[in-house]
């Protein structure tokens, strides 16, 4: 110790003895430093640290890269204060926060409440990132409302652009969850999209916003996604097809796929499963990097589109997670042209074809 009562960080071997009495080999952290900015002789002597600073190990992070990994990327799934659940960053701090690592453009989603005024809101408060907003038709705004539809895309400005189809008040949600008896239904007895649903899908279609499927079950996605394209939705995206709740298997991708519909993959399936750090999220299943890239490899990366939703408590904010969510999938063998098609050409012309 320091006669502070301090202690002096010093290099070790790997075997950790103290090397403070054989010169430059035992300097102290602060001593490291210094030599490092001392011009030639300083790097000179830096060399006789070098092996020494190897095999001790790094434990800190490593320095912010050069470039954003997501540097031009779309998130298409975004939750933000206010809200009626735990969220980590309002509607500015998580453009802000897109901003500075460089992503083009966002969509907030709220399960209870209209997200196409506060994307024309944020856009006038943090200008330089695209921000998109809509609906979500769970029971706050009347369930499958047409008319909560057509009032969202007139919203001022013109950025409502998704519609959701019921997330949990969805009645598979709530059945799979033991949440309620039953919810919001999607289809009839004979699994046929009822009524409502193709009123909506009729707007959809005319103003050419986006349909998301929300909770409903991978078969019933399906019937939606079917039905959309029957009313002339050239927009379809089927929501965290990987999730617990949807959990498509590979050959609904592949149908999904083969009538032109795309797929979200989002950065919170790895942080999901039994072992989560947040408790809510034990209940759904942990989504790997490796089974997703399995999925890109074998429908194709034209058909999805990456997202995070991310911004709970206790999570990662959406840009640290979605470039975690980036770097696991370059691991498994994603090209960044691949990335770039998933996470900007594809989202960007669904949103702004």
């Amino acid at each position: 110790m320091t006669p502070s009562g301090l202690f002096r960080w010093r290099f070790t071997s790997c075997c950790g003895d103290d090397r403070a009495s054989a010169g430059t080999a035992g300097a102290t952290r602060r001593e490291f430093i210094t030599l490092a900015a001392g011009g030639a002789a300083g790097l000179a002597a830096l060399g006789t640290l070098r092996g020494v600073a190897l095999a001790q190990g790094r434990v800190f992070p490593p320095p912010p890269p050069a470039v954003s990994p997501v540097e031009g990327l779309i998130d298409f799934h975004v939750h933000c204060a206010p809200d009626v659940f735990g969220r980590s960053i309002d509607d500015d701090e998580a453009v802000t926060l897109a901003r500075d690592d460089s992503l083009e453009a966002l969509v907030l989603k709220n399960h209870v409440a209209l997200t196409a005024d506060r994307a024309w809101l944020v856009r006038k408060h943090v200008p330089g990132v695209k921000v998109f907003g809509g609906i979500v038709l769970n029971a706050a705004v009347g369930g499958i409302n047409p008319e909560a539809v057509q009032w969202m895309w007139r919203m001022q400005g013109g950025f409502g652009r998704v519609v959701w189809f019921p997330t949990f008040d969805a009645d598979h949600h709530v059945k799979h969850f033991k949440d309620a008896p039953e919810g919001i239904k999607v289809v009839g007895g004979d699994g046929a999209v009822l009524p409502a649903v193709r009123e909506v899908l009729k707007i959809c279609a005319q103003q050419r916003v986006v349909v998301c499927t929300g909770h409903s079950s991978a078969t019933e996605a399906l019937a939606i996604a079917e039905a959309a394209r029957d009313a002339g939705c050239e927009r379809v995206l089927i929501t965290h097809a990987q999730f617990e709740v949807v959990n498509m298997t590979l050959e609904q991708m592949r149908q999904a796929a083969a009538i032109g519909v795309k797929m979200e993959l989002c950065a919170m399936g790895p942080l999901m499963g039994p072992s989560a750090h947040l408790a809510w999220m034990r209940h759904w299943r942990q989504v790997a990097p490796k089974e997703t890239a399995e999925r890109i490899k074998a429908v194709g990366a034209d058909h999805f589109v990456l997202a995070t939703d991310l911004g709970q408590t206790g999570n990662p904010t959406p840009p640290d997670g979605y470039k975690a969510f980036v770097g696991a999938l370059l691991a498994e063998g994603i090209s960044k042209e691949q990335i770039r098609m998933m996470g900007r050409e594809t989202p960007g012309a669904l949103l702004m074809g």
